[in-house]
């Protein structure tokens, strides 16, 4: 066998350099892409509102608040309430604990979604743990507290006419796992699907 020429070992090397890169950018993409919603409200990202609009309307709404844990994740996790009545404009406050009963040390991920999904278009975050690390010791518990309201424009929008109830989800996923990484894509989904029913 003959040795490879310097040109050939260059691009061999050129071409592996980029495969690589391509990897890497494939692992980082779904972070990267959802730091970017969040950053800048593309994709129907639910936002992060600094404060409450000054109206209150007198519509009521009940929101639902729906707790789960992933397998691979020794957690117990619940909200301190299930449901809370509140009207539109109004700003909320709900506290959710978590405690790692699994007997080592772990970090978990919480991923959320708003249902009916139209309604995440007008579901505003003040305060919220979502898409952020959350390590916990074996036996160590947390209070996770989430402040939201509902945008008075929610009265306006002729699809939410009927709709008294909002579904607030969370699953806990173990970090950097495969199940946190498939969550996160569906996420995605549901984000393309509110931007394209965006009025």
């Amino acid at each position: 066998m003959s040795k490879l020429s310097d040109p050939n070992r260059r691009m061999g090397l050129y071409l592996a350099a980029v495969v690589g890169v391509m990897v890497l950018l494939s692992f980082a993409s779904v972070p990267l892409y959802t730091m970017f919603c969040k950053v800048t409200g593309y994709g129907g990202t639910t936002q992060v509102a600094k404060q409450a609009p000054g109206t209150i309307l007198n519509r009521r709404l009940t929101v639902r608040f729906n707790t789960d844990v992933a397998p691979g994740l020794g957690w117990q996790f619940k909200s301190g309430t299930a449901q809370s009545e509140t009207r539109l404009g109004e700003i909320k406050n709900v506290v959710y604990h978590v405690a790692n009963d699994s007997g080592r040390n772990q970090i978990g991920v919480a991923v959320y979604q708003v249902q009916p999904e139209r309604a995440g278009l007008y579901f505003n975050k003040v305060q919220c743990f979502c898409f952020n690390q959350q390590p916990l010791a074996a036996g160590q518990s947390a209070q996770l507290p989430v402040q939201f309201f509902i945008d008075p424009a929610f009265d306006k929008d002729p699809q939410m006419e009927g709709v008294d109830t909002i579904t607030l989800s969370y699953t806990f996923f173990p970090a950097k796992s495969p199940r946190l990484a498939q969550a996160q894509k569906a996420f995605e989904a549901y984000e393309q699907r509110l931007a394209k029913s965006n009025p």
